[in-house]
Parts: C-alpha cells; structure tokens; sequence
C-alpha cells in the first residue's frame, strides 16, 4: 500500500478473508481497472468515520467509485451474503452450528438527517424523530436479520416483520428472547405461525438497574456499533442501504473477530 493506513483499513488477515466472498471479475469485457482491497478500504472507512461519500480522503480510490461499488453490492445482496457466511464462520469458530435455534429480538430509535426520504416516523416513547432499526440476533450478539421501519412503528409488527425478512433463517429458531414492548398472545401467536418458535419475554423484577438474562446480549450488540459513527444517526435515503450498512458494520467487526481468533490458533 503506497500510502498511511487508516484505522479502519483491512489488514492481510483480514483481507484475506473477506477477498474469496467477493464478487469475480467477469470473464469477458475490460478487465477491473481498481483495486478492491481498497474499495474495501474506502468503505470502511465512511462507516468508522461517519463521514459522507464525497469527503472520502483523495488518497484512496474516487468516492463516486467506492460508492458505486457499494450500491451496486447492496442491490445485488453481496453484502447479505457475506455477512451470512462470515457469521457461520464464526459460529463455527466458537463450536456452535451454523444454523441458530436461539435469537433475541430488538430495536433502537435513531434520528435522521436532513435529507431522510419517504421512511420517517416519531417515537412519541423516546421522542426520536427518525426510524427505527430491528434487529435479530443470536446468543454470540450476531445480526441474524435486520429490517430498518419508520419509527413510530409498533414493535409487535416491526418484530413480525423482522422474522419475516429472512424465513430460511427463521425456520430453525425454537426461541426467541423479546422484552415487554413485544409481548403478547398475538404476537407469540403470529411468531408461532411463522417459524414455530417459542417467545420468552423477559421482564425487569424491580424499577432499579438490572443485567437482563438474554437482553444484555443484543444490547452489547448495539453497544458495538457506537464504535461506527455512520450509524449514530440514519443517514440513508433509502431503509435498505440503512440495512445493508447494519451488515456492512457487522462484516467489518466479524472480519477483526475471525483474525485474531485464528491468529490465536495459529
């Protein structure tokens, strides 16, 4: 690399774990004029710094390129599918399988930016003015399923939705940790309904602070993102490039957790 790293560069380890997942080039036709690692580069470093497409630092690739490259991954649902096989890959790192039967369901209020598109709401509970971001997530804190909603919307429906985004995923979960906001014999009943798994909801005993069985998990979850400035805020126009960012920072966490995990090994 002919130039300074930045802390949010790849390393060898890592890159050369991510660079297999990436799309080929293709067989015929001009050969790609750009170097992916630091397309890789050049994205991560907009999901650290928080910082728009366009004040992409000069020395890494154009941002009209590194960005292209993005949305055109994001329609193709390469950044889904890297993110699955990483979190199997570290599922399978910590000797669990591949497929969870245990998840945990929540969802964070964000506000948005100036420009927020057509999907924006008011959280009249935590007077946000924004989305709302739910997550599925299995025992290790990974992302198992993501859907980015207006945010007043209910958490019974977002939580629907959400198990409905990914059926393939859903269909293996025998349960699923919810707090109160998502309680309810309808919502366990549509929950049943659609994956056949059971909802445990886990309630606080006492008004005072607590450390909740289960809940503290996809709270470390969302605690890892502080660490992703694009994400303190929904700066996207569209809810899918928000969810694909959701994958993008879990890929980039994954790929530092793979590395050091197997360079333990080694």
């Amino acid at each position: 690399m002919a130039r300074e790293p930045y802390p949010s560069d790849v390393n060898d380890a890592e890159w050369g774990i991510i660079e297999p997942l990436l799309p080929a080039s293709k067989p015929i036709g001009r050969r790609r004029q750009v170097d992916l690692r630091e397309i890789i580069n050049g994205i991560f470093y907009v999901l650290h710094e928080g910082c728009t497409w366009r004040a992409l630092p000069h020395d890494l690739p154009p941002w009209q390129t590194v960005y292209n490259y993005f949305r055109r991954w994001q329609q193709l649902g390469v950044w889904q599918e890297i993110h699955t096989q990483l979190r199997n890959q570290v599922r399978k790192s910590m000797n669990k399988k591949e497929d969870a039967t245990a998840a945990i369901i929540d969802s964070q209020s964000v506000k948005t930016a100036e420009k927020k598109g057509e999907v924006y709401g008011y959280d009249g509970g935590k007077q946000i003015k924004g989305r709302k971001r739910f997550i599925l997530v299995d025992t290790l804190g990974l992302v198992l399923a993501t859907i980015v909603m207006e945010a007043n919307c209910p958490e019974r429906l977002g939580g629907a939705a959400l198990v409905m985004e990914d059926p393939a995923t859903a269909e293996n979960l025998v349960v699923i940790w919810v707090d109160l906001g998502f309680s309810g014999e309808n919502f366990a009943r549509v929950i049943q309904q659609l994956c056949d798994a059971n909802v445990d909801v886990v309630s606080r005993q006492s008004p005072e602070f607590q450390v909740l069985p289960k809940r503290w998990i996809v709270e470390r979850t969302f605690g890892w993102w502080n660490q992703y400035r694009r994400l303190s805020k929904d700066y996207e126009l569209l809810p899918e490039i928000s969810e694909s960012i959701i994958y993008t920072v879990m890929i980039r966490l994954m790929l530092k957790r793979l590395s050091k995990s197997r360079s333990r090994a080694s």
